[in-house]
């Protein structure tokens, strides 16, 4: 820490200022560390600087929203078009178009799709068009999965699970959510017996809770759970989404959703962003020309689809569709896996690796995690190996776990490098 403190004084000075303004001297919690976070100047690539003028070897690559690079270049130079024509008008325009239109290409379950502002508001909107559709109330989730701020999906986030994920959570709301066990499908069918449900939603990829991938006879068997109890299926693919493969988590499982939610990746990587979409018979629901207002399921919002972020996220996916991302970045995953597993087996270290395609994170347990259950582990060592990575200039996320998601821009020196860092750990580290 003495170390950490030494090389970020310019950061303690902005966080010391930042607290006299925001709770907690962040704008979201997950930003934090203990004492103070470092405070980023600029970022380009696979880097990012501080305001110390640290390089760091950026991992997170924002929440695993940047799929291309930090600053990709065409991603900017369309931004930049976009703002000298108009970034937010309040009417339509061929960008929304073209966006919905790319996107039902990429993921062949979305026929009809709708943009929001961020992942939180797809995934809740969502939940109300399920409840439109089924006329049922009750929703199910899974313990670990995280879908963003909304009441109703704000439930067993993070251990101990059997407290509230937030306060100001009603009862009224929480009652009409049943929590399932993830990975166990007996366990889920012994859950859902008699509830009636509207929908279950799931990560399929559980991922700032660890990057704990679900088992493919797991999505397949709950997907027939689905179809046998009249239930919607829905994905949510804000992190999966475009970066698994070209159709997301549906495409690498070979498992179809009812409904797909989405975010990062749609909004180009620079700009908030999130959508939702589906079958039409579902989706028909938001279609104000055939129904009273009384009569749909409503979706809005002022800067939904706005053009500056339909067309950053169009020329996006536009490079995306192309698929040359995939097996680079699939790769680069899959070599810090077998990498780090190599690692933790020489120094005889109770650690295992989680994650799929360009996913993974690193949990001290004893057992491989298949679930947030079996994530619980070590957390003075998972805390101290963060804070190694941080003062050799590697960013990932978070103290209680690493969780890495690289991008175009990172190379196979740089996994080299982070499995080096990894190695010098264990070595100095008592265990």
């Amino acid at each position: 820490m003495e170390l950490y403190e030494l090389r970020t004084q310019k950061s303690r000075i902005l966080h010391d200022e930042a607290r006299k303004f925001l709770p907690g001297g962040v704008t979201y919690a997950i930003k934090y560390w203990e004492p103070y976070p470092i405070y980023v100047s600029r970022a380009k690539g696979s880097r990012i600087w501080d305001v110390d003028g640290n390089e760091y070897l950026d991992f997170w690559m924002g929440h695993a929203a940047i799929i291309m690079g930090h600053a990709y270049e065409p991603v900017i130079r369309a931004a930049k078009e976009q703002l000298e024509l108009g970034a937010h008008l309040g009417f339509c325009h061929e960008w929304e178009i073209k966006l919905a239109e790319i996107v039902t290409k990429m993921v062949p379950s979305v026929r009809l799709f709708r943009a929001t502002n961020s992942g939180t508001e797809a995934n809740m909107y969502a939940i109300r068009l399920a409840r439109a559709y089924t006329g049922k109330s009750k929703i199910a989730k899974f313990e670990g999965h995280w879908h963003g701020g909304y009441d109703a999906l704000h439930k067993a986030v993070n251990p101990p699970l059997d407290k509230p994920a937030s306060l100001g959570l009603t009862d009224c709301v929480m009652n009409d959510t049943i929590v399932l066990p993830f990975n166990d499908l007996d366990g889920v069918r012994q859950k859902v017996k008699g509830e009636n449900l509207a929908c279950i939603i799931l990560e399929p990829v559980m991922g700032s809770n660890g990057m704990i991938p679900a088992d493919r006879e797991f999505l397949k068997g709950l997907r027939e759970l689905c179809d046998e109890l009249d239930i919607l299926l829905i994905f949510d693919e804000v992190i999966t989404g475009f970066r698994l493969a070209k159709g997301g988590a549906q495409e690498y499982y070979g498992v179809l959703a009812d409904i797909t939610t989405f975010g990062k990746v749609l909004g180009g990587g620079i700009f908030p962003a999130g959508g939702f979409g589906g079958r039409e018979d579902i989706m028909e629901l938001l279609d104000q020309t055939k129904r009273k207002h009384y009569e749909m399921s409503f979706h809005g919002g002022t800067y939904a689809g706005n053009p500056l972020t339909a067309r950053a996220g169009y020329t996006l996916l536009s490079e995306l569709i192309k698929g040359d991302a995939y097996p680079k970045i699939n790769a680069l995953g899959e070599k810090a896996r077998k990498g780090l597993e190599d690692v933790f087996s020489r120094h005889k270290v109770s650690a295992h690796v989680t994650g799929v395609g360009s996913l993974f994170a690193v949990h001290f347990t004893k057992e491989k995690p298949r679930d947030i259950r079996s994530a619980i582990g070590d957390t003075k060592l998972a805390k101290d190996c963060f804070y190694f990575m941080l003062n050799n200039n590697i960013l990932c996320m978070k103290p209680s776990k690493q969780v890495f998601a690289p991008s175009v821009a990172h190379s196979e020196e740089d996994i080299e490098r982070l499995l080096s860092v990894m190695e010098e750990f264990l070595r100095q580290v008592p265990i």
